[in-house]
């Protein structure tokens, strides 16, 4: 499976600026901030720990709801086992967390190849059929 999710060290994400970017703790609602989201080139999601799943929920938010098309990016604890779901529930970049290998975390997103729920970016394979 090819990837559209885009994994990067912390010296890669240091250098990679671009001009509005809107950085949410994973306790805020987007919908307060849906302006600045409408207005942001990047959007980052802080995972504390690893334990701590509140950003998938607003990544799927952000990008199903309010439909920001740009950079959404996982920041803080994020661990090679984790990007598929990052992926599957709108996640574009994803900072790797200290430690991690970037190699293992490639192999950990080419482990599937297809998926029998629908996801952000695509319908499950049974409602493409009935369309």
């Amino acid at each position: 499976m090819t990837s559209r999710i885009r994994i990067l060290a912390a010296a890669d994400h240091l250098a990679d600026t671009v001009p509005h970017v809107v950085a949410l703790d994973n306790d805020a609602d987007p919908f307060a901030h849906s302006e600045a989201i409408a207005q942001a080139d990047r959007i980052e999601l802080h995972f504390p720990s690893f334990t701590d799943g509140r950003a998938f929920s607003q990544a799927y938010l952000i990008r199903r709801r309010l439909g920001f098309s740009g950079d959404l990016r996982a920041t803080g604890d994020v661990l090679a086992d984790q990007l598929i779901q990052m992926e599957r529930t709108g996640f574009s970049s994803a900072v790797l967390a200290d430690g991690v290998d970037p190699a293992d975390a490639r192999r950990q997103l080419d482990r599937f190849a297809a998926f029998y729920q629908g996801d952000v970016a695509r319908d499950a394979p049974f409602r493409q059929n009935s369309r």
